[in-house]
């Protein structure tokens, strides 16, 4: 069994979370933990925080993960990744196949049965009936199954008096909202006194791209999540973007033909002035979902770099820092 502290917010106007295309007509529904954590430390940065020189503040993020909640005085029901499987049920009828591949995630309570080894899918139709769209819940949920994150294309222009073109230039910007008092969470663990402050920093800059328009505003509120957990089990699932701490870490964590994963490239533009015409170096990092060998007995898996890139021989500016420590749980594979 293990107990996270969770942060739940609640976001006050639409937000856009770009990703590597930088097409803001499309929008990621979920923010990654190295993305937050980098938010973080600016904000520390501009209250005048001093930062480590290894830039770990002493605490490890999960990566944001969806929340329904219909009231301000109802439970909420927090979503985890589904893991990757390396293994497929086998359905009585196939023809919901197509309805089983969408599910992403599942709920908190059933998730220890999932760190189990549990297949919900095998042989029964049981669970079928509990998915919603991407989403796997035997609890109370919207009555039309609506997916509760919701995606919307707006079409916005540049004007003349910043582009200095004689027409506007139209371009489109997905917006996503969430239904009710539903949002994003994520469950931290270390010292969270650092992580309170910068929060609450956060919470008034806001998340997100197109924050001077308003985007990305957010309320914020703790809770405790508290998470079964198998006594024994040779694998790991991640919580968080992973970048292992050496080669022979990577070789342990890959050493079975049973691991199933995803990664994704690390980078973006720099948006410190007067740096923000550079990209930083890039790195690939794990997915949160990704089922590796366990690691001893560690529940905090990889290493926080930094990608400031290199601007004149031998010269480089201030650190930046991309965080692959991941939260990781252990699960049995059946």
């Amino acid at each position: 069994m293990i107990t996270f502290t969770v942060y739940k917010l609640h976001f006050t106007s639409p937000l856009h979370i770009s990703d590597q295309r930088d097409d803001g007509s499309i929008s990621m529904k979920t923010i990654q933990s190295d993305t937050l954590y980098a938010a973080l430390v600016s904000c520390l940065a501009k209250i005048g925080q001093e930062i480590p020189d290894n830039g770990d503040l002493g605490f490890t993020l999960s990566s944001m993960f969806p929340y329904y909640q219909e009231k301000s005085d109802s439970a909420p029901i927090y979503f985890l990744p589904m893991p990757f499987q390396t293994h497929l049920p086998q359905l009585k009828d196939v023809s919901k196949a197509k309805l089983v591949k969408k599910v992403q995630w599942v709920d908190s309570a059933l998730y220890s049965s999932v760190l189990q080894g549990k297949q919900f899918f095998d042989g029964t139709d049981e669970h079928l009936p509990h998915i919603h769209g991407s989403y796997l819940t035997m609890q109370t949920f919207p009555a039309d199954n609506d997916e509760f994150v919701q995606s919307e294309v707006a079409q916005r222009v540049f004007l003349e008096s910043r582009t200095g073109r004689k027409d506007a230039l139209p371009y489109y910007i997905d917006r996503i909202t969430f239904r009710d008092k539903s949002g994003l969470y994520f469950v931290a663990a270390g010292n969270l006194e650092p992580l309170n402050k910068a929060l609450a920093v956060l919470a008034q800059e806001g998340l997100g791209t197109d924050r001077h328009v308003g985007f990305g505003s957010f309320e914020y509120s703790t809770d405790t999540l508290t998470i079964e957990t198998p006594s024994e089990a040779d694998f790991q699932v991640a919580l968080s973007m992973l970048i292992p701490d050496s080669e022979d870490q990577l070789h342990h964590l890959l050493a079975s033909d049973r691991v199933a994963y995803d990664f994704a490239r690390r980078g973006g533009w720099i948006t410190t002035y007067p740096y923000n015409t550079l990209r930083k170096n890039a790195i690939y990092a794990f997915l949160p979902g990704s089922v590796f060998c366990k690691v001893d007995s560690l529940d905090v898996v990889g290493c926080i770099v930094n990608l400031s890139p290199v601007i004149e021989a031998k010269s480089h500016i201030h650190p930046i820092w991309r965080n692959g420590k991941s939260l990781m749980l252990p699960i049995k594979l059946s």
